[in-house]
């Protein structure tokens, strides 16, 4: 697989290198979550500027990271979007919410950084 994935304090970066295959993309799915809940991380950060295409079925694996990720106590964001694949995901319609995206990775983990507060166990 062409994926690094880098720990930095309670978030991981993974920068995508080059296309990955259906199973590629769902090992690295795997990878990530379980590497949230083994790690305790609060964030992860997935460079795709490597990506020409962003197919369907990697936008909805994209998708599944972050749903999972949240269920999870982590936050995703999607970095690197390349102008002509931000055109094509909008003309295809392609569904990416809970994603958020920045432009790089500085403004990624400024925005993992502003954490929303959270509410003691008790619910007060």
């Amino acid at each position: 697989m062409s994926v690094a994935i880098l720990r930095k304090g309670e978030y991981f970066i993974a920068s995508i290198q080059s296309d990955l295959s259906d199973t590629e993309v769902l090992a690295l799915r795997d990878d990530l979550i379980e590497r949230v809940g083994r790690f305790r991380a609060l964030g992860i950060v997935v460079d795709v500027s490597a990506l020409d295409v962003i197919d369907s079925f990697a936008a909805r694996a994209l998708r599944s990271i972050a749903l999972a990720a949240k269920l999870r106590g982590a936050r995703t964001v999607i970095v690197g979007i390349q102008p002509d694949v931000a055109v094509a995901i909008v003309q295809f319609r392609l569904n990416l919410d809970p994603l958020r995206t920045a432009l790089d990775l500085d403004e990624a983990l400024a925005l993992l950084e502003l954490r929303p507060e959270r509410k003691p166990a008790d619910g007060r």
